[in-house]
């Protein structure tokens, strides 16, 4: 038998009803529809609106979807990850929740936050508890309601977020497909470029901290682009160098949808034309945990068997990471 690995056997993704677009912007904050493409490339993103509702819903969407496509009982799940950064509440953890209403009872499940790299880094953690042979079905979601912690005041961040969810199935291959290198960082002196100030056990929810909208992202722009661009490019890179790929090797690269100039800067570095890149930010912005999988999901149809997949991420703390990927299937 062959080296067990961790293989993408199905995935889903979900987006609300509700869209904003740019020119919904241009009515609430002092922006115009071309300021926002020239600088990001998004035109509009899904709102979770409804009193209520919270990423665990949107992530419950994706999670039953998934298990209806994969033939999959929520008993059979052995193990559950929400990579977020807007959980439903500080605890339980989301996952938990999630777990709950998708009727998952054999599983333990737990979150993980990673910022923009979380789903990249749940991806990591559960590809190594299938390789040691002790897990069949692990599904792995990646979920925000960024809608909760924008402030649609500040018009240098509200234009990039949206919300959306996307779940996958990870299940063992030894037919050399799934996960087959990764490499992770983080540094966490970025932090105090991009961060939420108020909320946690730092700086508690008071009157002072919500008047002074310090429950909401918090985000040093060109600091920010400057790292995302080299080290996102850089890991992307390395993995191709470590695994001996060329550019024409790769069917795609699976880049975190932050901003179309970073995507583009990622897509240069390794010598991959746009054609071979997922893109679909102007459709949903920033949708943090879920950009990845909602990406995955949209070109499912169009990825065949034994494709080399290259997957990079960047996110808040600073963290940022890359996996190389061999596609297991083909949509039926």
């Amino acid at each position: 038998m062959g080296k067990i690995t961790a293989a993408i056997t199905g995935i889903q993704g979900w987006v609300p009803e509700d869209v904003l677009t740019n020119k919904d912007f241009e009515k609430m904050v002092d922006t115009t529809e071309e300021w926002i493409m020239t600088r990001t490339g998004i035109k509009e993103r899904h709102i979770q609106k409804g009193k209520g509702k919270a990423t665990s819903d949107m992530a419950v969407e994706a999670v039953i979807g998934l298990l209806k496509k994969t033939n999959t009982k929520p008993e059979e799940v052995e193990l559950l990850i929400c990579a977020t950064v807007t959980p439903d509440m500080i605890h339980p953890a989301t996952a938990n929740i999630i777990s709950d209403k998708a009727g998952i009872k054999n599983a333990f499940s737990f979150d993980m936050n990673a910022a923009c790299s979380g789903f990249l880094f749940a991806l990591v953690t559960a590809s190594k508890f299938i390789e040691a042979g002790g897990y069949k079905k692990i599904i792995v979601v990646g979920a925000d309601k960024m809608s909760s912690i924008t402030d649609y005041t500040d018009r240098t961040t509200c234009v990039l977020f949206g919300d959306a969810a996307g779940a996958v199935m990870l299940e063992p291959s030894t037919e050399g497909y799934g996960i087959l290198d990764s490499s992770t960082h983080a540094d966490g002196s970025g932090r105090i470029y991009l961060h939420q100030k108020a909320g946690g056990s730092l700086k508690p929810a008071s009157h002072e901290t919500v008047d002074a909208h310090e429950h909401f992202i918090y985000q040093e722009g060109q600091a920010v682009f400057k790292f995302a661009v080299t080290r996102m490019a850089d890991v992307a890179a390395e993995i191709m160098e470590r695994n001996q790929l060329a550019s024409d090797d790769i069917a795609y690269l699976v880049p975190h949808q932050a901003n179309m100039r970073i995507i583009d800067a990622t897509a240069r570095r390794m010598g991959i034309n746009k054609d071979k890149v997922m893109i679909n930010i102007e459709r949903y912005g920033n949708t943090t945990n879920a950009t990845i999988p909602m990406c995955l999901y949209e070109w499912e149809n169009k990825l065949k068997k034994g494709d080399n997949l290259i997957l990079a991420a960047f996110g808040g703390g600073f963290t940022w990471g890359s996996i190389y990927l061999k596609w297991a299937y083909e949509a039926k």
